[in-house]
Formats: C-alpha cells, structure tokens, sequence
C-alpha cells in the first residue's frame, strides 16, 4: 500500500506543478478571509521572502521565480478586490496577455519583501497592472513588472461598473505605460503581417 501510494506521489509530483496549485490555491482562499478591499485601484501587499528553492546557480532569486509570485500576488489581488467574481458574474474571464519585467537588484537568500500590485489603467480590452519588488530592508525596487490582462467576453469598463455600481474613470496612462502599449501593437501587427493574416486576427 506504501509502495502504491509513494509510486503515485511521485507520478503526481512529475507530471504536474503540484505545489504552484497548491499555492495558488491557498492565496486565494486567504484572501478570501481577509476581507475585501473597497477601493479597487488601492494597491495591495504580498509579503514574501527568498528560499532556498527560489534560487539559481547565482545563488539569488531566478528570474522567472519573480513572475511565479507575480501569478499569486495578482490572485490575492483580484479575489480581495472582487474583481474575479465580478468577471465571473458577467460570464467574462481575465488572461495574461502580455508582461514586462526590469530587474534592478538582486534579492538574495532570506531577503524579505513586498510584492505591491495595484491597476494603473485600463482600455476597451484590457487592464494594466505594475507589480513593484520592494525589499523590505531598505525600500529598494529591486524588480518592476507591468502585466497586460486581457478580458474575454467582458471588456474592463463592464467588470469595473458591476463591480462598483457606477462609472469608474480610468488613470491617467503613464508615457512608459504609452510606449509598452504601442509595442504591443506594433508586434501585434508585425507577427500578423508575417503570418499573412488580416487585422482581425491577434
């Protein structure tokens, strides 16, 4: 039986990312206990510190480990500020379209810091998020990222106006969050162009 169950767990294990569900799932469901937060442009708090498994042959965090907290920060941010069951409600579901990440300073191993998300903006398609790295023993921004979500079958202003019961107005666009924006659709149009599809096609 032993032997059935340890030959299972590690088919589990091997096949799946068990513990980024795990994980996913438990910041979800403590978020949910922490109560809502109101305003949904506040930005929120993720508290996090660099361990052994987050780290590479440099011996400090990996870089794509900065983008596996910024999954489970923007899952505690969307489930306290409601903005999931507000898509859900709507029959409307939110996907990474798009990231950029600048790495600034290296955090080492048992640094402590705080993942900050909050909205900076939103189209007819999409929010924008900035999700800052802020080590918490002197402030440094060690990382900064700006994630694109798309919204399919919704757009952000229907999401937002049930969210809140009224007209919500957008933040002014940064000139950096302008120039991302306008890469996008120039690879956007680029990628189409060499793949001999029409406009109407992302």
């Amino acid at each position: 039986m032993l032997l059935w169950i340890l030959s299972g767990s590690l088919v589990l294990f091997g096949s799946f990312d068990v513990w980024y569900f795990l994980r996913g799932s438990w910041m979800v469901i403590k978020s949910w206990f922490q109560g809502p937060v109101r305003d949904v442009l506040a930005e929120q708090v993720v508290h996090g510190r660099v361990l052994l498994h987050d780290l590479d042959f440099m011996c400090h965090m990996n870089n794509a480990r900065y983008l596996r907290e910024c999954d489970f920060a923007r899952y505690a941010h969307c489930t306290r500020n409601g903005l999931f069951l507000a898509a859900r409600a709507l029959d409307a579901t939110m996907l990474v379209g798009a990231t950029t990440i600048r790495y600034r300073r290296s955090l080492a191993l048992g640094e402590a810091f705080e993942l900050r998300t909050r909205i900076v903006a939103w189209d007819e398609k999409s929010f924008y998020l900035e999700q800052r790295f802020v080590s918490k023993s002197d402030g440094f921004v060690s990382a900064v990222m700006l994630c694109r979500q798309n919204v399919i079958r919704g757009s952000p202003q229907k999401i937002l106006e049930h969210l809140c019961k009224r007209k919500v107005d957008c933040p002014e666009i940064s000139e950096d969050l302008q120039h991302w924006i306008r890469f996008i659709s120039a690879s956007s149009q680029a990628l189409r162009a060499e793949s001999g599809l029409d406009d109407k096609t992302k």
